[in-house]
Order: C-alpha cells, then structure tokens, then sequence
C-alpha cells in the first residue's frame, strides 16, 4: 500500500512540454501530496515555444491556471545542435490535436535564474523533477554553485540503465540530446539524485491497448485530454511494431506524490559519454 506524505512536497518541474510531460503536470497540479511551486522549460520534444504553450494550456485545463509560474529556458542544448521529437508527439506535441491557445502568458525573466531564486528562498525545502534534457540544470549549477546545495532532492527522468536507448541503442532521448547537460549534473555534487531510467519505464509504466481504453470510456474532460494528447505516439507505436503507451515522465511525478510506489533505489556512480558518437548520451 502506498504511504502518502504528510507534508505536500514542494517541487518545480522542468520539462520539454509534450505528451507525457501534460500528464505529469496534471498529476502535480491535482495530487494533494504534491504544491507545484513553478514550471521551468527548456529545449526539447517539440519547438521551443510551442512547448511554453503547451505547458500554460496544460496548467489551464487542470484548473490551476496563472497560479502557477511558468519560466521560458534554454532554447537549444549547450553545445549540440536540437534534434525534435515531433515524429513521435505530433508537431505541436499535443497528438496534433489542433487545442486552442492559452490565455496565459510566461513569466518574465530566465528559467535558469528562477531555479535559483526558488531554491534560495527556501533552502533545503525544493525538489525538482528534471523531465527534459538537463540544460536548464546544468547551467543553473554552474552559474550558481550554491544551487547544488540548496535543493532537498533531485529527480531525473531519462537514460539508460541496462537496456536499450530510444534515440540509438546505447541512449535515451534527454541525456542525447545534451549530453553534456547530463554529464554536468551528475558531476555538479548534488547531495541527492533520483534516477528513472527508460529502462524502468518500459517494465512499469505501460498502458496496453485495453487500459488505455478504460481511459478513455471515463468519458472525463481529462480523460479525452490524456487520449488526444497520445494520438501520434501511439500511432509511432503501431507503425514500429508496438502497441500501448510508456508512461514516463507521468510516472516520476506520481512515484514523487506517493513515495510508497517505489520498491527502492540502487546507489552507484553515474557518468555520461559525451566524446563517442555511437554511443552520445550513453550511461556509464
């Protein structure tokens, strides 16, 4: 059974708004164990701007709206040019399902200063949920050091831990995309890292074809939402031989909302290969 905190956890999500990045938000937004205290986004599924609006008409349809601050990031990887993931989330990264544009508008100023600031008005108490690849993180660790030590836990979705990548067989589409995003975070010192990998996702968090039809017959606003949004994804699926639909990112934000999901995590050191072509983004 499930444990639930007493306590809400107080978490920034940083994302690349796409898909399963939707859901996660609205697990944040609607969970009662979770107070999201903003959302940071940074270059990845889909066109940069595309993913803000996606994030602001996510945070609207949940209900919450303007409560919560959304931060425009980095618009492309540190050092690599940007590869889109539009082949698998449709080219707004909604399942091309064509949403009306949000009423709200980003916040000013920088992502990367805003995981800062949050963090350093109350040390210790922030969590973040990294679900894109780490170039708002990194640099928020490199141009502010302090940063490191003032966040209570960090939790990354993305790479490989003994399986497969999605992008090449030796990597996962966020620590491709920047590797050297990811190999400065796993070096920054954080005191604490939470790794899911694609590995476990593909083991826990799958949907099959009949699931997602019990979704679906909810017949809920949310419900047809997390249906639309997954339209090409599944149709990626289908055309490579697969059927169902890997919860990612979505399950990260609900094993942070009831840590009692979780069965427990393995210590060990982790590096990213950045200097390999064949095997960019890879785990070690």
């Amino acid at each position: 059974m499930a444990m639930s905190p007493i306590k809400p956890v107080r978490l920034v999500i940083d994302c690349d708004t796409a898909g399963d990045d939707c859901v996660s938000l609205l697990i944040a937004c609607l969970h009662p164990n979770i107070q999201l205290e903003a959302v940071t986004v940074c270059a990845g599924n889909v066109a940069f701007d595309q993913e803000i609006i996606n994030t602001l008409y996510t945070l609207e349809r949940s209900g919450v709206g303007a409560q919560v601050p959304v931060y425009a990031g980095c618009r492309k990887p540190l050092l690599r040019e940007w590869q889109s993931a539009s082949f698998v989330h449709g080219e707004d990264g909604m399942g091309n399902s064509n949403f009306p544009l949000p009423k709200g508008k980003p916040a000013s100023g920088h992502a990367v200063d805003a995981l800062v600031d949050i963090v350093k008005k109350a040390p210790g108490e922030i969590t973040i949920l990294a679900q894109a690849p780490l170039t708002n993180i990194a640099l928020a660790a490199f141009l502010h050091p302090e940063f490191v030590s003032l966040i209570k836990d960090l939790y990354i979705m993305g790479g490989t831990f003994y399986c497969q990548g999605n992008m090449t067989p030796a990597a996962e589409y966020n620590f491709f995309i920047d590797p050297e995003a990811a190999k400065m975070v796993f070096s920054a010192g954080f005191r604490k890292i939470h790794v899911f990998d694609w590995g476990v996702s593909n083991r826990c968090c799958y949907f099959s074809p009949t699931e997602l039809q019990q979704v679906k017959a909810l017949g809920t606003d949310l419900s047809r939402f997390f249906s639309d949004i997954i339209r090409t994804n599944l149709q990626f699926n289908e055309h490579h031989g697969r059927s169902g639909y890997v919860a990612t990112d979505s399950a990260v934000t609900a094993l942070i909302a009831e840590p009692g999901l979780s069965r427990g995590w393995t210590p060990c050191h982790v590096d990213i290969e950045t200097n390999s072509a064949m095997n960019r983004g890879a785990c070690i």
